[in-house]
């Protein structure tokens, strides 16, 4: 018997009992007054949403809560779609902010490892921040601020932040949706999505690791 394999499929049994457990003792109350809060503003509803997800991150509110929240407010598909032009307009104004601050706060040269990673940032600056956003293992602000004091060039940053996104922004969504449905079968499914698409990138990271070495994670 492979008991690692049992073990993962026990810890997704106890991920969706317990997604269906929130949905109905803590979603149930709290969803319904979030989802109001977003709505009440009519057809400026997607517009507000937006605003507040591009300032985010500029009064560190958690991205992953206002991903379920739009969810919850548009349904998965049109959540995703606005949640991606938000979160794309606040990682450009983090990277923006952290530019222009960067260049009074880092005042000297890099050195050593610091210095071999921010050039491989800076030649490969599409490749890096698109394998980064798909990894969910670095804070995505933090992304956005390396990126920017790594000398990565804009147009590429913004690039593959748009794109790197996609697949946790749709998980994310389509969980805050199952919650307002209150079916367990569509709650079951978004957990099972919902784990698929971040624990995909992570398998891809280490496979990538074993074959072609580390992929690096900050400079040191």
């Amino acid at each position: 018997m492979n008991y690692k394999r049992v073990i993962k499929w026990l810890l997704l049994a106890v991920a969706i009992a317990l997604a269906i457990w929130l949905s109905r003792s803590v979603f149930d109350v709290e969803a319904e007054g979030l989802r109001s809060w977003i709505l009440s503003f009519g057809l400026w509803a997607p517009i507000v949403y937006i605003i507040v997800y591009a300032i985010r991150p500029l009064i560190f509110f958690p991205a992953s809560i206002l991903s379920i929240a739009g969810g919850l407010a548009f349904g998965a598909w049109m959540g995703t779609l606005y949640t991606i032009i938000g979160a794309t307009l606040g990682a450009m104004l983090s990277f923006v902010v952290a530019k222009t601050i960067g260049k009074s706060i880092v005042t000297k040269d890099w050195t050593g490892n610091a210095a071999k990673f921010q050039a491989q940032m800076e030649r490969n600056g599409f490749l890096y921040v698109l394998l980064f956003r798909l990894i969910p293992v670095i804070n995505f602000d933090l992304i956005s601020y390396m990126a920017a004091i790594a000398k990565v060039r804009f147009p590429s940053f913004a690039l593959a932040t748009l794109i790197g996104i996609i697949p946790g922004t749709f998980a994310y969504n389509f969980l805050g949706s199952s919650f307002v449905s209150g079916n367990p079968k569509v709650i079951a499914a978004a957990v099972v999505v919902f784990i698929i698409l971040t624990a995909v990138p992570i398998v891809i990271r280490n496979r990538w690791s074993r074959q072609n070495g580390s992929i690096p994670d900050g400079p040191e």
